[in-house]
């Protein structure tokens, strides 16, 4: 393991560090600071909580120039949320260095104070989210980004997902040709690599594996949704327990909000926060989030990121994302700071190979159902179960697919109706199949005593 001085790095970066109270670098700052140092583009991949914001205040700290007037660092963040993190973050550098300006642009704050105060003077690092840097840059042409040395884009994955791609795409064309360019993220998109390939010059690609920790208080409960969809599986398990704050995972953005919808047709008031929003809608929904107005809260694995959410008592996961990671991540979202948690995993038939892939990696499921009123344990998932009546199933099959020219009011309560009738014919067919069964050993004792009287 090196140690920050092995960076021969100059005396205000080293009080810089120690002001951060670091004692040794963490792997990604390990593998991105001296290839930063060197001028090299580079592309961190490494989950969020790794230390990777830092891999880049550092190099930029080494770098930057108090003495010169212009903008010499732009930094993007895709939330106003992230980018005041990243803010408070750097202020630290003007501990060490009084007469370094770092200057804050975000929707919400008054342009035109920002603008006068442009006019007056530019910053030395400029940290932002992608839009009101661009506006400010190309529409009221007061941000002079364009004799910047470093554009740093942050959360680049979450940046793709909210569409903000365009707006660096508008500005990072006017920027200089040997412009020193670093990007993080904790997944690689193919959409994003077309602008990596666009703007960078021979990156350095390094990538930090995380180590996992399974939260020990943490519960994973596996939930089937058999036939249903999983706003309908969410609805019934929703009586099984009682959250302070349940933050409900979606794979997609369309799904997040078709969820979303469906709870709220239901009469359950949830807060929805992903990249089909609005900026006036997620400003909502953060509001919401932030006054804990809703118990329930549906969001996106990239958008739930970018939310500070107090204590988070449940979990719902709706699928398993395409990387195994995030779902980890949910379930880490409760549990926190020595509390106990609950992750509700719903799945299909077709989740089977990632279960089985997160009981590998350690995570231990119960395998539950809430059904009448009460949970009700289920055989462990993979283990085995007796053997499907193939007849039964068939014709609850052909139930559930059933299309009807107009679908009817009450259409679920007659497709519940016509399942339980299936589920009585069977019952009665067992029952029969049972007393045949007692009357041919009842005859076969008879029998028995017959011929043992006889001899």
């Amino acid at each position: 393991m090196k140690k920050f001085e092995d960076f021969n790095m100059k005396e205000e970066t080293m009080a810089f560090i120690k002001a951060n109270g670091f004692t040794e670098p963490t792997p990604i700052q390990e593998s991105v600071v001296p290839q930063a140092l060197k001028g090299k583009d580079v592309i961190g991949l490494s989950s969020t909580g790794s230390g990777k914001t830092h891999a880049f205040l550092i190099p930029i700290m080494e770098k930057i120039d108090p003495a010169k007037e212009n903008v010499q660092a732009v930094i993007t963040a895709p939330t106003r949320e992230l980018a005041v993190q990243i803010f408070d973050m750097a202020k630290v550098m003007q501990d060490i260095l009084p007469d370094l300006r770092i200057r804050l642009y975000i929707g919400g704050q008054d342009r035109d104070r920002d603008i006068e105060q442009l006019k007056r003077q530019q910053p030395h690092i400029v940290i932002g989210t992608p839009g009101r840097i661009r506006d400010l840059f190309l529409n009221a042409g007061e941000l002079r980004i364009d004799r910047a040395d470093i554009l740093v884009v942050d959360e680049a994955d979450m940046t793709l997902e909210y569409g903000f791609l365009d707006d660096i795409d508008a500005f990072a064309g006017r920027l200089r040709d040997d412009l020193q360019m670093m990007v993080f993220s904790a997944t690689m998109p193919e959409q994003l690599k077309p602008f990596l390939k666009s703007y960078m010059h021979q990156p350095v690609t390094l990538q930090i594996g995380e180590r996992v920790r399974f939260n020990p208080q943490i519960r994973h409960i596996l939930v089937p949704c058999y036939h249903h969809t999983f706003a309908e599986t969410i609805l019934g398990i929703l009586p099984g327990f009682q959250p302070y704050v349940c933050l409900i995972f979606a794979n997609t953005r369309a799904e997040a909000a078709e969820i979303a919808q469906t709870l709220r047709d239901s009469h359950v008031h949830v807060t929805e926060i992903h990249g089909d929003l609005t900026s006036r809608q997620r400003k909502q929904a953060m509001k919401s989030i932030t006054d804990a107005k809703h118990t329930y809260i549906v969001a996106t694995d990239l958008a739930a990121r970018g939310i500070d959410i107090g204590e988070v008592t449940h979990i719902i996961s709706c699928g398993f994302p395409n990387d195994l990671e995030y779902y980890v991540h949910r379930a880490g979202r409760t549990g926190r700071a020595g509390n106990t948690g609950t992750c509700y995993a719903l799945y299909h038939e077709e989740d089977s190979s990632a279960i089985r892939s997160l009981m590998k990696r350690g995570i231990r499921f119960e395998h539950m159902r809430f059904h009448k009123g009460q949970w009700q344990t289920l055989t462990p998932f993979g283990g085995k179960r007796p053997k499907k009546d193939d007849e039964l199933e068939k014709k609850i099959s052909q139930i559930m697919t059933r299309k009807n020219a107009k679908v009817k009011p009450g259409y679920k309560k007659k497709r519940a109706a016509a399942i339980q009738k299936v589920h009585r014919q069977k019952k009665r067919e067992m029952i029969r199949s049972k007393i045949r069964e007692e009357k041919k050993a009842m005859y076969k004792e008879r029998a028995r005593k017959d011929r043992e009287s006889g001899l």
